[in-house]
């Protein structure tokens, strides 16, 4: 894999000038797939959308788009336009050879039969498969998804090669129970700190979100000697403080999602309770968002008190607020730099040349995947911090220009 170094001779003037034109080229462009399938008479809808292939070419997989597959009652198409758009972003300034694609099922994934809905979403998109000669590379893991999604995709498909996220005796990196894409916002956060010369140890943070992304954030940046103050999750409650670092049995209840034995234990430990939301106001050094979309606003900016922020859920904050965050002097490590370990694992996986069998007993995939995460986003966040404070710019426009100019490398 390549990946873009810019040129150290290049002056701020030169920089938006070039960033002006790529982000034009960029925006110029049509998705390469824009799939909508339907089953009237099973209830089934959804979507698939492959925004831009132009960072595969050349790579082992062809011209290949990728990401992963969400599943709520309310998602849209254009709802998946723009993430596979955030995918073609987030996985050229990953440096990988892989075009940015999403795709969607608009279902309630505990709703009964919808083992039936999942399959048949599966087989209606199976002719855009890479495999079967389309540009789509196959489904994975977002809102919604759970580990036998991966099972029920594989046997619809009678394949293994178009899922990622699968179970290590399936041949793949499991990376939703390993949390690699929160290893990845974890690296990202340690990266920017040691930039700023700053320590994980005297670094206050607050998590939004305890799903998969949000559990492991708490996992792996924990173990740096983080203190994390404030976690937050509907499943909860709400937001809850924390006056200690946690106990084992709370690291352990809130790394494997369990909800219900979570909130027994902060009510043990009598943690303060506030509202939902207020996990965002916090004074705290750092601020995770691992939740959904759009949850820093016009409307509410002006009360973070955060003075760094790493974007763990997919779009978190617009542009248009990050910049006007920086103007407060907040830094903000862009969802598209942070957290792209899940496509990182996902291309480990669909490259890998080893049997289920062996990736069973030595966990190959699994340890490839976090290793390639942590030095591919160490290296990414180092390169964006170098060039906000070569030419004094936003991290956001440091790391979209590290994205584009992979994707029109050529």
């Amino acid at each position: 894999m390549q990946i873009f170094y810019y040129s150290d001779n290049m002056n701020r003037e030169q920089f938006f000038t070039e960033l002006k034109s790529l982000q034009a080229k960029f925006d110029a462009l049509a998705p390469e797939l824009e799939l909508t399938v339907r089953d009237p008479e099973m209830g089934v809808e959804g979507y698939v959308v492959v925004w831009t292939t132009l960072a595969a070419k050349g790579g082992p997989l062809g011209r290949c788009g990728k990401g992963g597959t969400r599943i709520t009652t309310q998602v849209s198409l254009d709802e998946v336009k723009m993430l596979a758009r955030i995918m073609a972003l987030k996985n050229a300034a990953a440096g990988l050879p892989l075009g940015g694609a999403k795709s969607g099922l608009r279902a309630d994934p505990a709703a009964p039969g919808f083992e039936q809905k999942y399959r048949r979403f599966v087989s209606l998109v199976k002719p855009t498969l890479v495999e079967n000669g389309g540009i789509f590379g196959g489904f994975g893991f977002d809102i919604g998804g759970a580990p036998i999604h991966a099972v029920w995709a594989c046997d619809e498909m009678k394949s293994t090669r178009g899922f990622t996220g699968k179970p290590v005796e399936m041949g793949g990196t499991d990376y939703d129970r390993e949390g690699i894409a929160g290893l990845g916002v974890s690296v990202a956060a340690e990266t920017m700190l040691k930039f700023l010369r700053c320590s994980p140890k005297q670094t206050s943070c607050a998590i939004q979100g305890l799903g998969a992304m949000g559990a492991a954030v708490f996992r792996y940046f924990g173990e740096t000697g983080a203190n994390i103050r404030f976690i937050s999750d509907p499943r909860l409650g709400g937001t809850f403080e924390l006056t200690s670092a946690p106990t084992a049995d709370l690291r352990k209840a809130v790394i494997e999602q369990n909800f219900e034995r979570t909130k027994a234990l902060l009510t043990e430990i009598k943690a303060h309770q506030l509202g939902l939301d207020e996990v965002l106001y916090q004074d705290v050094s750092l601020l995770f968002p691992c939740a959904v979309q759009g949850v820093i606003s016009a409307a509410n900016q002006a009360r973070i008190k955060a003075k760094y922020i790493v974007e763990g859920a997919n779009n978190p904050c617009s542009e248009e607020t990050r910049s006007e965050l920086a103007k407060r002097g907040v830094t903000i490590i862009p969802d598209f730099i942070a957290n792209p370990g899940g496509i990182i694992a996902a291309f480990v996986e669909m490259n890998s040349k080893i049997s289920p069998a062996e990736n069973a007993k030595t966990r190959k995939n699994v340890e490839d995947a976090k290793q390639l995460t942590r030095d591919r986003i160490s290296e990414n966040v180092s390169r964006i911090m170098q060039l906000v404070s070569e030419l004094s710019i936003e991290p956001q426009q440091a790391g979209k220009y590290l994205a584009l100019k992979n994707i029109f490398k050529s």
